[in-house]
């Protein structure tokens, strides 16, 4: 960016999809978008553009891609969308052809937007739409970026991409070989963080788990070093793959008191013969071996795990091999996702196919695990007195935070001047939330 002046006046609007990875990336384009004089474009507004950051993990992803930036062309005509994420990254030729799209912009091409951007207005040709893409093994540039949630957290990002390639999953694709920031670049901006007033930092990556690879540091060293910096008084780990949650990281998150009693482990499928196929790098054993691990060392630790039901390959014996798994562990919830086909994968040369209907029936009944599961969980604490970091009040007036093992605590009294404060409280009832999210509301 050579001049800014051209955008003095302008506005954007930035809407994300799907994870957590893609929130803090977000923040950081919308950072360098004011930084050259674009700003936020306020709720009475019509922006002059729209930055949607994309997911494209299932087909429902692509669809709500779709739909989203199709919605946003009807409200905004005057709006050049950009679009840009692992969406763009998978199907550029797609997403340009939508309406509204005037820039397209892979994954390794998120933070050159508003090079795009400069160039479409000097080129005068903001009637045709541009894409900038990249085969995706040459996506090599790791990007720091730190983001604010909507109300305390942060997300930090340490690492991206993954070289693991299971047999149903794009994201190698959409991302790249796994590589991650230095220890130093991440805690300069948990430090930044901690100067903001931040108190909660979630560490985020594809496979945060592999931070460090090729390095002389892993995620241990990384969490070690965030642990001393003042002013931060929680971290989580969004998630972390079993074959790399080491014994070693669950003894430090024991033992540290701003490393929160909370993990988040992908599981996918409970019967061995299907973890095969999906090429994952680990078996039931070893799951199990990680969650019993985690609640004799940690007792009161929240435990998430991710499940793919209807994979190819999922036969009724598989299916309730992984059931019956899943019935026997000591967690907490259950993320149940139904599995999608995905151009591109190895999983398309399984067999046998697992219909609609029996997807939408296994589906179901892993749900119901799950809501038993999460209530045996929090009903332990009915009474109860635990930290729970106050978040900023909502439009209403309501207030809500997280306990440290993350239950979801809606207060009965709210204090505005309690925002961004760890405070203890007694847990009252519990009213499980819905499947989207972790945690309960507590009144």
């Amino acid at each position: 960016m050579t001049d800014n002046n051209i955008f003095r006046t302008r506005t954007a609007l930035f809407h994300t999809l799907g994870c957590k990875l893609n929130f803090a990336e977000t923040s950081t384009i919308a950072r360098m978008f004011a930084e050259h004089g674009i700003h936020r474009a306020t709720v009475d507004e019509d922006p002059d553009y729209i930055v949607v950051n994309t997911c494209s993990v299932t087909e429902v992803a692509d669809k709500k891609c779709r739909q989203t930036i199709r919605s946003f062309a009807r409200r905004y005509p005057r709006a050049s969308i950009l679009v840009t994420g692992c969406y763009a990254q998978l199907r550029p030729d797609e997403a340009s052809k939508l309406p509204g799209v005037k820039v397209v912009a892979g994954t390794d091409r998120k933070l050159r937007l508003l090079e795009y951007l400069e160039s479409m207005d000097s080129d005068n040709n903001e009637s045709e739409t541009v894409c900038h893409h990249t085969a995706t093994r040459d996506i090599r540039d790791f990007n720091p970026s730190c983001s604010k949630g909507d109300r305390t957290r942060y997300f930090l990002k340490v690492q991206d991409g993954c070289d693991y390639y299971c047999s149903y999953c794009t994201i190698p694709m959409a991302r790249g070989r796994s590589r991650s920031g230095s220890i130093d670049q991440i805690v300069a901006q948990a430090r930044q963080v901690a100067a903001e007033g931040g108190k909660e930092i979630v560490i985020t990556g594809v496979n945060t788990g592999d931070f460090g690879k090729g390095t002389d540091h892993n995620l241990l060293d990384l969490c070690r070093e965030l642990d001393r910096i003042d002013g931060i008084e929680r971290y989580r780990i969004s998630s972390i793959e079993p074959n790399l949650l080491t014994d070693d990281i669950i003894d430090f998150t024991a033992a540290s008191g701003k490393f929160m009693p909370h993990f988040h482990i992908p599981l996918q499928s409970g019967s061995d013969k299907v973890l095969e196929l999906m090429r994952r790098r680990y078996d039931t054993a070893l799951f199990r071996k990680k969650v019993e691990r985690i609640r004799s060392t940690i007792p009161d630790a929240f435990i998430g795990v991710d499940l793919i039901v209807g994979a190819r390959g999922e036969t009724i014996e598989c299916f309730e091999e992984s059931r019956r798994f899943v019935e026997s562990l000591d967690i907490s919830r259950l993320h149940v996702f139904t599995y999608s086909e995905r151009a591109g994968t190895k999983a398309l040369e399984i067999t046998p196919i697992v219909s609609q209907e029996e997807k939408h029936h296994r589906t179901r009944i892993m749900l119901d695990i799950s809501d038993r599961k999460l209530k045996e969980f929090t009903a332990k604490y009915t009474g109860t007195t635990r930290p729970v970091l106050i978040e900023h009040p909502r439009s209403d007036g309501s207030m809500a935070g997280f306990t440290d093992n993350y239950l979801r605590v809606t207060l009965s009294n709210p204090d505005p001047a309690e925002a961004n404060t760890t405070m203890p409280v007694k847990i009252g009832t519990f009213i499980p939330e819905d499947e989207l999210s972790d945690g309960t509301v507590v009144r």
